[in-house]
């Protein structure tokens, strides 16, 4: 792989041991995939930020010095960062203090403390464009950034991630590169079928595309039946799909801004109506019905459109009462603070349906300790019905549509 002057001279220690490693990381890399030279980024999203997870593997980071070279976000830790939300959820003291530290760690090489799965929507106007270069490290983002805004980024791990941001580079090669970003699969859905999706049948179509393409580009062909979906119905279907695949992006026409562009392959992959709703609760989910212990929605984390649309539901089904079961939704903080839902009250509206009803923010349901004690939970995640019974002590799940979840909960 070829390297430039400075990218020798960081590469040979000369700036400091931290961004030799960085750079050893990105060549290593580089190397495996046959990458021809390091390219710029805009920006970074790293991974590794839950001490569920990273564990004490963060004093690694603590050692590290210098700052990121690009504007780095961070995904969920493992609980709120407000003291009072965190002691509400039942984080114990020393998983706190661990999890502070690893923020901290993160913090002091100029990451955001935003931590959040959907660093698209934090942005404003000022999103990722077509054909800029980012290093992400969550599948979710990295599915709705290469798909549906058409910017460029690799499935990046924890490491690959935090060295592409302290160099400001990354390797250029696979999704990159255009020639590997076309599709290599058409996945039909509900071809001869009437199939108006709406909802959770994307996190349900997703879940069912990850398991079936693996690695293999899909080329979506939605029900002609079926209106456009929307950013959150494509967020969901990211998320779904990068929870049960291994690919970086799919094609959608009117969607991914290259999808016009390349022809279809000719592999064919078929998706009807009883494929779909066979996600939605089988055999293994008889014992996890709507009155399951707990709901959880915001995996990845709720827009502000959504925060409206669980608050309309929560009063149209509430009708005065009070919900029943633990509630959980996930935003981020950003979205949580912002103008137009501070504006609008709708965290206080949404709490304000009982104790058990809580707005959580910089952490998610399967990255946290806080939800491992449930038996069943209810959500319209693709995502969640992959990782809950993996990573939340077994926990069943049960994937529903966002009106029967908020029904559920009374």
């Amino acid at each position: 792989m070829h390297l430039t002057r400075e990218e020798e001279r960081i590469y040979e220690g000369e700036a400091g041991w931290t961004r030799q490693k960085a750079m050893e990381i990105l060549v290593a890399i580089g190397e495996i995939n046959d990458a021809s030279m390091l390219i710029p980024i805009k920006t970074a999203h790293l991974s590794g930020a839950s001490y569920k997870t990273i564990g004490d593997a963060f004093e690694f980071i603590n050692s590290l010095e210098g700052r990121v070279a690009v504007e780095s976000t961070l995904n969920p830790v493992g609980m709120d960062l407000e003291k009072e939300k965190w002691r509400e959820m039942g984080v114990l003291e020393p998983f706190a203090k661990k999890q502070l530290a690893v923020l901290a760690a993160y913090k002091s090489l100029g990451v955001s403390a935003e931590c959040t799965c959907v660093p698209y929507l934090l942005g404003g106007g000022d999103l990722p464009k077509k054909g800029e270069h980012l290093a992400w490290a969550e599948s979710s983002a990295v599915l709705f950034a290469n798909s549906v805004l058409g910017a460029r980024t690799n499935m990046e791990g924890a490491p690959s991630a935090l060295a592409a941001a302290l160099i400001g580079k990354t390797p250029l090669y696979g999704l990159h590169q255009a020639e590997n970003r076309k599709p290599t699969v058409r996945v039909k859905v509900c071809e001869r079928e009437k199939c108006e999706l709406a909802d959770a049948d994307y996190s349900a179509l997703g879940f069912l595309i990850g398991n079936l393409v693996g690695d293999k580009i899909p080329a979506i062909e939605l029900p002609v039946s079926s209106r456009p979906p929307s950013r959150d119905e494509l967020k969901h279907l990211s998320a779904a799909v990068g929870a049960t695949g291994s690919v970086g992006m799919f094609h959608i026409k009117g969607v991914t801004p290259e999808a016009e562009e390349e022809e279809l392959p000719e592999e064919e992959i078929k998706i009807g109506k009883e494929d779909l709703k066979a996600v939605f609760g089988g055999a293994e989910d008889e014992n996890c019905e709507p009155e399951g212990t707990a709901i959880a929605l915001g995996c990845p984390h709720c827009s502000p459109a959504e925060l409206r649309r669980i608050y309309g539901l929560l009063k149209e089904e509430g009708r005065g009462r009070k919900v029943r079961k633990d509630f959980f939704v996930f935003t981020a903080r950003a979205i949580k603070e912002s103008e137009s839902v501070r504006r609008e009250g709708l965290v206080e509206k949404i709490e304000n349906f009982g104790v058990k009803v809580k707005v959580i923010c910089d952490t998610c349901f399967v990255v946290s300790p806080a939800f491992e004690g449930y038996d069943c939970v209810l959500t319209n995640s693709g995502k969640m019905l992959r990782y809950v019974p993996l990573l939340c002590g077994g926990a069943r799940a049960r994937l529903c549509r966002t009106e029967e979840c908020v029904r559920g909960a009374f």
